[in-house]
This record gives C-alpha cells, sequence and structure tokens, in this order.
C-alpha cells in the first residue's frame, strides 16, 4: 500500500481495502510539504492524458531551477497508474486516475517561488 492508497482501494497488503482503522488515511504530501520551512516549489501533476504530461514536464523544470537557484528545496508529486497491480487494463486506470484520485488529490502547484508569487 502507498502512501496515495485511496480509502476502500484494494492492495496487496489491505486485501480488504484500505481503512482508516487499519492504515490511517491517504497522505496529502503536498499540501503537507508546501508548509515547511525551505520548500521553495511543490507541486501536484498527473500523466493521464497528452496535456497533463505537458503540464507535469513544466513542473519538474519549474522544481529544478528553484532548487539549482539555491530557493530551497523542491517536489513534484506525480499521480500515475498501476495497472498490474490494481487489476486493471492500462485504459481503465487512466480513467482511475482521472476520476478517483484527481478529486482526492487535487492538481496544482502548492507552493512557488517567491519572485513568482508577484
Amino acid at each position: 500500500m502507498a502512501p496515495t492508497t485511496l480509502m476502500g482501494q484494494v492492495t496487496t497488503t489491505t486485501p480488504r481495502g484500505r481503512t482508516r482503522e487499519q492504515a490511517g488515511y491517504p497522505l496529502k504530501a503536498a499540501e503537507m510539504l508546501a508548509t515547511v520551512d525551505g520548500s521553495a516549489y511543490i507541486a501536484r501533476t498527473a500523466v493521464y492524458s497528452p496535456a497533463q504530461v505537458t503540464k507535469t514536464k513544466r513542473a519538474i523544470k519549474k522544481a529544478f531551477e528553484a532548487q539549482m537557484a539555491g530557493l530551497g528545496f523542491s517536489m513534484v508529486e506525480i499521480l500515475s497508474t498501476c495497472p498490474t497491480n490494481w487489476g486493471m487494463n492500462p485504459l481503465k486506470a487512466i480513467k482511475h486516475v482521472e476520476e478517483n484520485m484527481v478529486p482526492v488529490y487535487p492538481l496544482g502547484e502548492f507552493k512557488i517561488p517567491a519572485k513568482e508569487n508577484k
């Protein structure tokens, strides 16, 4: 089970689905790290469509630029598929990310370097 495994989602380590009692709630890493001192660029993207892949590439570039400029650490959380472990074909897995994961893990930039905030 990953920190992003959704409530009720079945995995090899949660055969009856993730429960609050057993594993707690899914972690929203981007939101948490955006509040940490020293973070410069924090974003969450996905790769379920060509447009989202392009946005992901841009976010990764921004993350490297912020970190190389010495502004702090950066992190890009990328929502992607795991069709084999999810027991889905690739098309269904892509739809699962878009329809089930994105509502729980909204996409976007959670912290951008101060110079971009102006």
